[in-house]
């Protein structure tokens, strides 16, 4: 599956550090995605509540199917979310811009998951949108 694919047929995104600050990238780039028709799940262990939709403490509390796994948190943090993601049988682990750990991709990939690192989700949508 290639990213062009992964954004034409995905439609549910959980969004891990998503904060509810209208400042933070998380909360910009989901808000983009909830407006291009993809549902946006946050996960949030101190928030019950982001864009109008439940806010998860855990990847692992989530129960609905899950496309895409965008994580905005710290590298240090990306092995056990990927764990996960894994776990809970999503397509694809995406770590925006600034985030990358090439163990944790390994293992994904390894999986059968598309691994996207270091890349904003929300301009490669608008990049491919604009073709």
């Amino acid at each position: 599956m290639t990213v062009e694919e992964l954004l034409q047929e995905g439609r549910v995104i959980a969004v891990v550090g998503l904060s509810p600050s209208r400042f933070r990238p998380s909360y910009g780039v989901s808000e983009y995605m909830q407006a291009q028709g993809f549902r946006i799940i946050p996960v949030n262990p101190n928030e019950t509540e982001i864009l109008g939709e439940r806010c998860y403490a855990s990847l692992e509390d989530v129960r609905e199917k899950v496309d895409i796994v965008n994580i905005f948190r710290r590298p240090e943090f990306v092995p056990p979310l990927v764990d996960s993601a894994i776990r809970m049988g999503a397509k694809c682990v995406w770590m925006q811009e600034g985030v990358a750990h090439e163990g944790a991709a390994e293992q994904a990939r390894a999986a059968g998951l598309l691994v996207v690192m270091d890349r904003c989700i929300l301009k490669e949508h608008r990049r491919l949108a604009m073709r």
